[in-house]
């Protein structure tokens, strides 16, 4: 009987791991906000993607109808409000859940990276 071999991926040092160049944020409304990202595992029907992403200081919207994400907090800090207003602070160390159907902002205090895996809904 053959064994199928499963590849075993590994990253290292994700606080200086290259993303790549920094280009505007499109969804920002105070801050002239740059973002680069880089992801480094796609699932092979494409609804899963892991990655790192940087953004400068400032605000944007975000909203995750149709995906959810898990955010690890490498490092700066931001804090997230929902859209009825209820905020978390967060930074280097912290975890942050956002549901499928979750709407709101971030505030980046300080650049932050964050390793991000997103799920699609579909």
């Amino acid at each position: 009987m053959e064994t199928s071999l499963i590849d075993l991926s590994t990253f290292h040092d994700l606080a200086k791991a290259d993303i790549g160049a920094f280009s505007p944020k499109p969804t920002s409304f105070e801050g002239d906000q740059l973002e680069a990202a880089r992801s480094f595992f796609q699932s092979p029907d494409g609804s899963i993607d892991i990655g790192i992403w940087e953004c400068t200081p400032g605000r944007f919207t975000a909203d995750r109808t149709n995906s959810s994400e898990i955010c690890h907090i490498i490092s700066g800090r931001v804090a997230v409000s929902r859209a009825d207003g209820e905020m978390r602070e967060l930074g280097p160390g912290d975890l942050l859940v956002l549901p499928q159907g979750w709407k709101g902002e971030w505030r980046i205090h300080e650049t932050t990276r964050k390793l991000y895996m997103i799920q699609s809904a579909d």
